[in-house]
């Protein structure tokens, strides 16, 4: 016998899908479209496939790589320490901090990264040397600017601080998102300030963090196309550019550092969605229901559940 189910709610309405012709028009349209960009894309002789295919492991594009990744990682690590900083000196009492703050910030995000490149390349030429000693007093000891500031720590510098502009706002505005009782709590619990902002107010300021930073990282990694400005010659754009002059041949070349750009950056989306649910955890609108979530949606087990006697 066929087995018949009955709705525990009687009477419920059941809703049914509407059908939107102009959706399904669309789709098509877009599908044909899609098609003929991706069969042009195969067949057009232009793009050199073979080329690409050729230098799609070469050696200096593969080094290339790894020198746009290390820049990545040594400007991202200056950005945080500096956002980080900034954002707190933003929220100091001292006026002196705040005003210092403001101005890095001001100048950092108004100047565009190309020109600051430029800059941090000429930083020889406006400072030839470079000396520690008492301010407007003796100096203890003189460098050369060139043997210490070479063209890998000018890009990463220049990067470095530029980021660290951008993301200082959003350090501050993650931190601002956590609600002022969490800090009178563990103030009323004899936390210092420093004790307070790491162990309470970051950790749950991260959730807010960790988008705008993995995004800010994806774009830190396609900046590191302008460090030619220091000048850097070892990154990735340099090294397939160097390629397609030699062979004059732009076009796979360009597809060739797309392709690693997208590699990477793939990577770097997969890191941030694992960052994401490890700082969103009891935000996540999406997790499973308890136990108690399951019983409260089912009136059967509701009914099931014995009166407490009065």
């Amino acid at each position: 016998m066929a087995s018949h189910h009955t709705d525990p709610i009687p009477g419920r309405i059941r809703e049914r899908g509407v059908f939107h012709p102009g959706t399904w028009i669309a789709a098509i349209v877009v599908a044909v479209l899609v098609s003929m960009f991706v069969h042009g894309l195969i067949t057009n002789p232009n793009y050199q496939w073979d080329v690409v295919n050729q230098y799609i492991r070469d050696v200096n594009v593969v080094k290339g790589v790894g020198w746009t990744l290390l820049l990545t990682v040594l400007a991202m690590t200056i950005g945080v320490v500096l956002a980080v900083t900034a954002a707190m000196m933003r929220q100091s009492e001292n006026p002196v901090l705040r005003s210092v703050a403001w101005a890095y910030i001001f100048v950092f995000r108004g100047v565009p990264v190309y020109t600051q490149l430029i800059f941090w390349g000429l930083l020889a030429v406006l400072y030839p040397k470079i000396s520690m000693g008492i301010p407007f007093g003796p100096a203890f000891f003189t460098v050369e600017t060139s043997d210490v500031i070479t063209a890998l720590w000018a890009a990463t510098l220049g990067l470095g601080f530029n980021e660290g502009a951008y993301l200082a706002e959003i350090v501050r505005s993650g931190v601002d998102s956590v609600d002022d009782g969490q800090y009178e709590a563990a103030r009323a619990l004899g936390m210092n300030r420093s004790t307070v902002l790491r162990r309470i107010i970051i950790p749950q300021a991260m959730r807010v963090i960790i988008p705008p930073l993995g995004n800010e990282t994806i774009g830190m990694l396609k900046t590191t196309s302008l460090v030619l400005a220091v000048p850097f010659t070892l990154d990735l754009q340099y090294a397939t550019n160097a390629i397609a002059n030699r062979l004059y041949a732009p076009i796979p070349l360009l597809i060739v550092a797309a392709m690693w750009y997208l590699v990477v950056t793939s990577v770097l989306m997969v890191g941030q969605y694992f960052l994401e649910r490890h700082f969103g955890r009891g935000f996540d609108k999406n997790r499973r229901p308890t136990r108690i979530q399951k019983v409260a949606s089912d009136p059967e087990k509701l009914r099931k559940i014995p009166e407490v006697e009065q």
